[in-house]
């Protein structure tokens, strides 16, 4: 076998949707795989005095997460790679271990529930206090960083589509000193890049638009600080909140095709808002494409896109958008977002949804299927009410 090889080092003239094809790759080498293989292992040979780099046991390091988060801390323009967790909520667990006891978290009033449920639960045990913004909200949201130790930001918001003004609340938050986590799941690092804005931590859902196919539960933070890296590892290898090598494997898989899944998804994304917002039985539709929408001139300015969430309000009632939503025949009525199929859920049939998420609101996460395939399912659903 020919033993030169050449690295396999992303360059930096390469756009993100190369480098989610190109990036994590091994070594270009004769009969190398073009693919990091699958290593499954408890533990690692020793020898002797341990080294820095050492693996030592599988709950610190697995060669399978190192294609992966190598590849989406280049996607996050970070200086690091990324951390992989178990789960999304695992990732918001960490990060959120990065408050300090009794210390102050300014959160968007409109989050992943799972934020404000896990969040709202350590207030109620004492551990620190939570002050609710409306992220779109700029001087409110400045106002609240005065005394705060964190700043957590969710934009596009889920599931209202909210859009903050990153770049300002970024600054804002490091001139005084508050620590800001901003949570990229909804754009992904294909769409904006916190960390090229000031965040000093970003949060993904893996299982969403970086895996993309519905068959993963997995997180990741990402972070350039190395200080906030080791603490965030720490964390990871003392709650056992690791990821599975086959999973990561699968997401990584997943990040190949993101680029075109995104393009497609967005595409059907715009035509679909479009027309919900010209349906006579579609009371409000949020989506940032739309030129009426609230959040559109920011996300122009700001965002690569527009994202694949659309948020619309079905009928009158709540049991006008149960009823949408159980007529679906290609959609499919259910939680979660970012596969390659197009789900739909009211969001407030949970309870842990903030009382301003409207009754009557639908959240569609949408896929790559037939824009109008899409569409005459929606639409027949629609007529229905």
């Amino acid at each position: 076998m020919n033993s030169s090889s050449t690295p396999s080092a992303p360059r930096p003239e390469w756009d993100p949707k190369t480098l989610v094809v190109a990036g994590g790759r091994p070594a270009h080498a004769i009969d190398a795989p073009v693919n990091h293989p699958v290593t499954f292992t408890s533990t690692y040979h020793s020898h002797g005095q341990a080294a820095a780099d050492e693996r030592v046991y599988a709950r610190f390091s697995n060669p399978t997460w190192d294609p992966f988060e190598e590849v989406l801390g280049q996607l996050e323009v970070a200086a690091l790679p990324a951390l992989v967790f178990s789960s999304g909520m695992a990732a918001i667990a960490a990060a959120l271990s990065l408050v300090p006891a009794g210390g102050v978290l300014v959160m968007p009033r409109h989050s992943y529930n799972g934020s404000l449920a896990l969040s709202s639960e350590l207030q109620a045990a004492g551990r620190l206090s939570i002050r609710p913004v409306d992220i779109a909200e700029t001087d409110e949201v400045i106002a609240a960083l005065q005394g705060a130790d964190v700043l957590w930001v969710e934009s596009p918001t889920n599931p209202m589509l909210e859009v903050a003004d990153l770049p300002v609340l970024l600054a804002e938050a490091q001139a005084r000193g508050v620590l800001s986590i901003v949570d990229n799941t909804f754009a992904t690092p294909l769409l904006q890049r916190p960390l090229a804005s000031g965040a000093d931590v970003v949060v993904h859902s893996v299982t969403k638009y970086l895996s993309g196919h519905s068959d993963v539960i997995m997180g990741a933070l990402v972070t350039s600080d190395e200080s906030l890296r080791q603490k965030l590892h720490g964390y990871r290898t003392l709650h056992g909140a690791i990821a599975s090598p086959m999973d990561t494997f699968l997401a990584l898989r997943g990040v190949r095709t993101m680029a075109v899944r995104i393009d497609r998804s967005q595409s059907n994304s715009q035509v679909l808002a479009q027309r919900l917002a010209e349906h006579p039985k579609v009371q409000a539709v949020r989506y940032p494409g739309l030129a009426q929408d609230p959040g559109h001139e920011r996300a122009a300015q700001l965002m690569d896109g527009f994202g694949s969430v659309i948020a619309f309000q079905a009928g009158q009632s709540a049991e006008h958008a149960d009823q949408v939503v159980a007529a679906f025949n290609l959609i499919t009525g259910a939680t979660s977002l970012g596969g390659v199929e197009t789900l739909a859920e009211r969001r407030a049939r949970h309870a842990s949804e903030p009382q301003t998420v409207p009754e009557n609101l639908i959240r569609l996460s949408v896929g790559i299927e037939d824009v109008e395939d899409l569409w005459s399912d929606l639409k027949q659903a629609l007529e229905q009410l």
